[in-house]
């Protein structure tokens, strides 16, 4: 199966720096984009001004600090490479960005949780895993 669009959510741990090593180099064999995703926490829009605007200036400062960890990798040269942020619930996220930009596979880190702690625990990938209208491709 040839990818052409693989949407690659990151956090910044180990796990998701595995699904990127192995992202990146599925993109390149099949000459593929690739979207890095991070989903920060929902900001309340109750805080008020200046707190809001504070809040989302904070959150996207973290969140541009984790994609450059990504997109200063020397394997991103040679990919087109999208990053967006997202505010929000995270599994909703991810689903959303994969169903709009018409993503063909969504590869992810996994924690190794087994399923059924995943689905007591309520895991972003256990729940990614059963909302996806794509393939999702969990990486340890």
């Amino acid at each position: 199966m040839i990818f052409s669009k693989i949407l690659i959510p990151v956090d910044g741990s180990r796990h998701s720096d595995n699904a990127v090593k192995y992202g990146f180099y599925l993109a390149e064999m099949c000459g593929a984009k690739v979207i890095l995703l991070h989903c920060h926490a929902p900001i309340p829009s109750g805080l008020g001004e200046p707190n809001f605007q504070k809040a989302i200036d904070d959150a996207t400062r973290k969140s541009y600090a984790i994609l450059q960890k990504y997109l200063k990798k020397p394997e991103a040269s040679n990919l087109p490479l999208q990053d967006k942020i997202i505010g929000g619930e995270t599994t909703k996220s991810i689903v959303t960005v994969a169903d709009t930009e018409k993503c063909d596979l969504i590869i992810m880190g996994s924690k190794g949780k087994s399923d059924l702690e995943g689905l007591l625990v309520g895991s972003v990938t256990h729940k990614v895993l059963n909302s996806a209208s794509c393939p999702v491709m969990i990486i340890k």
